[in-house]
C-alpha cells in the first residue's frame, strides 16, 4: 500500500512540474488574475473624472448665479415678471441656470439653497446634510430650502445642489454614497450684493 501511495505521489508531482513547466495560455491566465482589479481601477478612473467634470460644470452655474444676484439682475427681474412667491423665484431661477447645465444634469432635480447674511464672518456655506421621505435614501429629498435674495450690501450664499448618480465597480463604490445610489454634488458662490 505504501508503495501504491508513493508511485502515485510521483506521478502527481510529474503532472504538477509539467503543469508549471507549461507557457501556453499563460497570459491568458495572468490576465484573469489581475482582470478584476484592473477593471475596478479603469471604473473609478471613468467615474471620477466624470464626477469632477459635472462638479466644475455645476460649480460655474452657482458662480454664474450668483453673479444675477450680485449686480441686483435676479432681483430686479424677480420684480419685472410679477414673481412675487418663493416657487416662482426658484422657477425662474432653474431656467435662468438650465441652460448651462443641462447637457448633464435633470434641472428639474437640481436643488437652489439661496440665502443672505449681514456679513461674511455669519455667513454659512457648508454642505447640507440631505434627509429623504423614505428609510435608507429611498424617496424625494424632504429638505426645505431657503430662498432670501439679498438686497444691496448684503452677503449672500448660492448653493446649487445636485445628487449625482454613481456606479458601484467591481470592488464596491469609489465615491461617497448617499445610501440610494447617488453622492451629493454641490456648487456654491458666496459674494457681497453690489449696490444696482
Amino acid at each position: 500500500m505504501f508503495r501504491n501511495s508513493v508511485k502515485y505521489f510521483r506521478s502527481f508531482a510529474g503532472e504538477i512540474s509539467r503543469f508549471a513547466g507549461a507557457r501556453r495560455a499563460a497570459t491568458a491566465v495572468e490576465f484573469a488574475l489581475i482582470a478584476a482589479p484592473f477593471l475596478a481601477t479603469l471604473i473609478a478612473i471613468l467615474e471620477v473624472t466624470i464626477f469632477l467634470f459635472a462638479q466644475q460644470v455645476l460649480q460655474n452655474a452657482a458662480t454664474e448665479a450668483g453673479r444675477l444676484f450680485m449686480t441686483g439682475q435676479a432681483q430686479n427681474s424677480f420684480t419685472a415678471n410679477n414673481e412675487t412667491t418663493t416657487q416662482q423665484q426658484v422657477t425662474q431661477l432653474q431656467n435662468d441656470i438650465c441652460p448651462m447645465v443641462s447637457a448633464l444634469f435633470n434641472c428639474q432635480s437640481l436643488m437652489v439653497n439661496v440665502q443672505s447674511y449681514a456679513n461674511f464672518s455669519s455667513a454659512n456655506a457648508s454642505e447640507p446634510a440631505l434627509t429623504f421621505n423614505g428609510p435608507n435614501g429611498t424617496g424625494g429629498v424632504s429638505n426645505t430650502w431657503s430662498f432670501v435674495p439679498g438686497t444691496p450690501g448684503q452677503v449672500m450664499v448660492v448653493q446649487l445642489i445636485y445628487q449625482w448618480p454613481i456606479v458601484s465597480g467591481p470592488l464596491g463604490y469609489v465615491l461617497s454614497s448617499l445610501g440610494n445610489g447617488s453622492t451629493e454634488m454641490m456648487g456654491v458662490s458666496a459674494f457681497r450684493v453690489e449696490p444696482y
